[in-house]
């Protein structure tokens, strides 16, 4: 058993899926996988623009802060960027481009979570090779093939018995569900490309099901395939957050009205698979199309739809501003471009 608790260790390493970082307490629970671009608002109340949340979205939020940068330095940096957002090198960034641009930066900490977990797999795929394996298939651990279903569980959860495999079907169940969606081919092996849906499965459309799945059993306590308002609030304030309340946080009065009134679509009292879906999915609104066109809006000087790196620079203060921005580092780390 001592070996098949180190391999869960692993197994439990491995399967960090949900890489957002935990709440503060006090604060609203994060369900919703449609997630905005920025902790910051994108208007006051005063129906004004805030600049900082386009710096956020521009710049990606994961990366520490550097020291102010003066103008001079701002713009400087700035024109690295542009020259690696313009794609195809036309001398102008489309509203696409702006939009690829957005999307990475937001998206970086997926690459590498998956970067990394893809890579220990295959190491540890490689050391339980026999010495005949890794000459006869070297192939194998290349970094470029896929990895099967059986090699997977048993690299990640150890060679366990059936004994074991009772206990942990649960966690078997839910990692062979998002297997065989993420499996596009259906022929029991993934790649990295497929890995990259398993683990995150909230950034694919064909994935978006699995999300649901994995919601309802989460938060559905009395298996009735609904979401109760009791279940909804219990899953964003727990019991140990009351306990420590004095009287009820307004965002929690705020989360009722919305279950009520928002949520629950047909107004039966729960949120049934679909509305659930509409919640933590949200089908209507892209916060990446939109913040691209108004970026395009706010520098397109010539009015053509398109952005020329002077149009840029000379709107630099919308897109990063001259205070702590964090572009700096990802001008140093060139592979990511």
């Amino acid at each position: 058993m001592a070996r098949f608790f180190s391999a869960v260790c692993i197994c439990l390493c491995l399967l960090a899926v949900d890489a957002r970082p935990p709440e503060a307490k006090g604060q609203k629970k994060a369900r919703v996988y449609d997630q905005d671009l920025s902790e910051e608002e994108h208007f006051n109340a005063e129906e004004e623009h805030n600049s900082e949340y386009d710096h956020e979205a521009f710049l990606g939020k994961e990366k520490k802060k550097f020291d102010e940068l003066t103008p001079e330095e701002s713009k400087e940096r700035l024109g690295k960027i542009v020259d690696r957002i313009d794609k195809d090198n036309s001398g102008k960034v489309t509203q696409k481009e702006l939009e690829d641009w957005i999307r990475f930066t937001s998206k970086r900490y997926i690459y590498e979570d998956v970067d990394r977990q893809w890579d220990q797999l295959k190491k540890l795929e490689y050391a339980h090779m026999s010495l005949e394996e890794k000459y006869v298939d070297k192939k194998k651990a290349d970094p470029n093939v896929a990895i099967d279903w059986e090699l997977y569980k048993n690299l990640t959860y150890g060679y366990i018995t059936e004994e074991d495999e009772f206990e942990y079907k649960e966690m078997l169940a839910r990692d062979k569900r998002r297997w065989t969606k993420a499996d596009i081919d259906k022929d029991n092996k993934i790649t990295k490309e497929e890995y990259t849906a398993f683990l995150h499965p909230e950034e694919y459309d064909h994935m978006k099901d699995v999300v649901v799945d994995e919601t309802l059993e989460d938060i559905d306590k009395d298996g009735d395939g609904a979401v109760s308002i009791d279940e909804y609030l219990g899953d964003l304030y727990p019991e140990n957050e009351k306990e420590n309340d004095k009287e009820e946080p307004d965002w929690v009065k705020s989360e009722r009205e919305h279950f009520t009134e928002f949520r629950d679509k047909n107004k039966d009292g729960k949120m049934d698979r679909d509305e659930v879906k509409d919640w933590i999915i949200p089908p209507d609104y892209d916060h990446i199309e939109a913040e691209a066109k108004h970026l395009v809006r706010e520098a397109d000087t010539d009015g053509d739809q398109e952005l020329t790196k002077e149009e840029i620079l000379e709107k630099h203060d919308v897109f990063v501003g001259s205070q702590a921005t964090d572009f700096g580092e990802a001008l140093t780390r060139h592979d990511e471009f």
